[in-house]
């Protein structure tokens, strides 16, 4: 009995293409609910078959962008597979991500506190 041998790192490679080549598609979707966007990360199933992409927002509405990027994801997964050398490309699930947006409110909350403890000394 003969066992695939897994190429370390394939995962994180694959994960990385589909990054760079989702940050070059969405711009070419013509919805007015995807605003100006950037792709964090994505993370793919052990399996390839699933793929969670994570987005931050400079312009727009969060669940509108969410709900665009959902609803396209057949035609950007349709998209990949012309781009990419794998035999599967994972279904896309769109996530918005609130990690920049809670480093900015946290970053406000520093400086609030900074300025506070300024002020009494």
């Amino acid at each position: 009995m003969r066992h695939k041998r897994s190429i370390p790192n394939r995962g994180l490679r694959v994960a990385d293409q589909i990054q760079r080549d989702l940050s070059e598609l969405i711009r070419d979707l013509k919805d007015p609910r995807i605003g100006l966007l950037t792709i964090n990360s994505v993370a793919v199933t052990p399996d390839y078959a699933h793929a969670k992409v994570y987005f931050s927002l400079l312009v727009g509405n969060p669940a509108e962008c969410q709900e665009g990027l959902n609803e396209s994801a057949g035609w950007l997964r349709n998209a990949l597979f012309k781009r990419l050398q794998i035999h599967t490309v994972p279904t896309l699930h769109f996530h918005f991500d609130r990690t920049t947006e809670r480093a900015a409110e946290m970053n406000a909350l520093i400086r609030q506190a900074n300025a506070s403890r300024a002020k009494e000394d």
